[in-house]
């Protein structure tokens, strides 16, 4: 299960305490994480962390890319809907790829944690028995 963790500046406390309370579920997955939230989330949790540029540096992207290489399971994007973001075309595109390769995405913690408590229970196993879709690429 490879997961996707991205926080927006104002968010990225919200994520590191996430991925606190539910480093249980992500040491059984393969983590991204964009530049700075990732090394936070390795700071906070000792979780191995493969991280990717910052968010405006093109890290949108290379998770973008993961997506529509079929190489991304689930999508946590804590973004912040209040304050305008540079690289908003970079983030609409993301969202935009996890539509269209049917990739669970969250964008605020109340989804986050349905998402994450379904990945416990195992309600999102029919990702790994789709003919075509690597397991854990």
């Amino acid at each position: 299960m490879n997961i996707a963790l991205i926080a927006h500046d104002s968010k990225k406390d919200a994520m590191v305490d996430l991925a606190i309370a539910y480093q249980h579920i992500f040491r059984q997955a393969k983590v991204f994480a964009t530049g700075t939230t990732g090394k936070r989330i390795m700071d906070a949790t000792g979780l191995p962390v493969h991280r990717v540029q910052s968010g405006p540096y093109g890290g949108d992207q290379q998770i973008g890319a993961k997506i529509a290489e079929e190489q991304m399971d689930l999508v946590i994007f804590l973004r912040d809907p209040l304050t305008a973001q540079p690289h908003e075309p970079d983030i609409t595109a993301l969202l935009r790829l996890c539509d269209v390769h049917n990739i669970p995405v969250a964008t605020n913690l109340a989804t986050a944690e349905i998402l994450l408590r379904a990945l416990e229970r195992g309600d999102l196993d029919w990702r790994k028995a789709v003919p075509g879709r690597p397991a854990d690429a």
